[in-house]
């Protein structure tokens, strides 16, 4: 059973952001960014270690879980970062720190360099500007040939490497539940088909998605301490790629942990414990300052 917590929803362009809400007002909150395989349900737990002393909030990116697709499919890295920003003014917060996965990673590294006063701390989890190759077959594979419907729960599971008769299979079943939802036919997941058509077109092309912006250049215009967690086993983040991201910027802290590329996921007692040990260097170096 995932640990208790609130759900709300806030308003950013053309689109209602959902949330989900864990801990009490305490230390600078946290607002969580998923993935592009995720969503706000799967981070529900690590929320909760992380919300021993603040707020910890999950949300649903703008065309994932319960959030609104959006109508002019604006799914730009400014935009999905400019939803971040939002929510946290809408919560009345005056700062955040920002805890992006992989996609999660992009938009909260765009919101930190942009928002310099917004965001004292950033954790990118799993995340460069440059995919390996085996974890961008992989992604693309899995999401680009998704089917528009799947006939029922047990096919989802089935699609995504996962027995339902199984062990994993019931245990994620619940997880499965949450992300799909039941429309004339059988059952879509609750993921714009336009991040779908985006992958497939790579597929059928070979070419590259382009997102408009150098991401190498938003890494290095971050201003705010910055722990980078790369799992010990991803396919996503190579190993040669770590001096490079060192590099891009000296407030960066690297990190590797046991995990593949869903590694809140694969080792979520490690991967809390490598936040909570960079926040609180964070705050002893605050309180010598002060």
């Amino acid at each position: 059973m995932r640990a208790p917590h609130q759900t709300g929803t806030v308003r950013s362009g053309d689109a209602e952001i959902f949330y989900r809400k864990l801990g009490s007002p305490g230390k600078t909150p946290i607002v969580i960014v998923h993935g592009a395989s995720f969503f706000s349900y799967d981070w529900i737990d690590v929320a909760a270690a992380l919300a021993c002393d603040r707020e910890v909030v999950a949300m649903d990116m703008r065309g994932f879980g319960d959030s609104a697709w959006s109508a002019s499919k604006d799914y730009s890295v400014p935009t999905m970062a400019g939803d971040i920003a939002a929510l946290i003014v809408r919560l009345g917060w005056k700062q955040a720190i920002l805890v992006g996965h992989s996609m999660g990673g992009r938009s909260v590294a765009w919101c930190a360099a942009k928002n310099p006063s917004l965001i004292p701390a950033a954790v990118l989890v799993d995340y460069s500007p440059e995919n390996a190759p085996a974890g961008s077959k992989r992604t693309s594979e899995r999401i680009g040939r998704q089917p528009d419907l799947f006939e029922s729960v047990d096919a989802a599971l089935r699609y995504h490497g996962i027995d339902p008769a199984s062990a994993p299979g019931r245990e994620k079943r619940a997880r499965f539940d949450a992300f799909l939802k039941p429309v004339a036919g059988g059952f879509q997941l609750k993921r714009d088909l336009y991040f779908r058509d985006q992958f497939k077109r790579v597929l059928e092309t070979g070419e590259k998605t382009k997102l408009g912006v150098d991401m190498w250049r938003v890494l290095a215009e971050i201003a705010c301490p910055t722990l980078v967690i790369r799992g010990a086993q991803s396919d996503m983040f190579a190993p040669e790629t770590v001096p490079k991201v060192e590099a891009a910027n000296p407030n960066i802290t690297l990190v590797e942990i046991r995990g593949g590329h869903n590694v809140a996921g694969d080792n979520p007692e490690g991967f809390a414990a490598a936040v909570l040990t960079f926040l609180d260097a964070l705050e002893r170096r605050h309180a010598k300052a002060a």
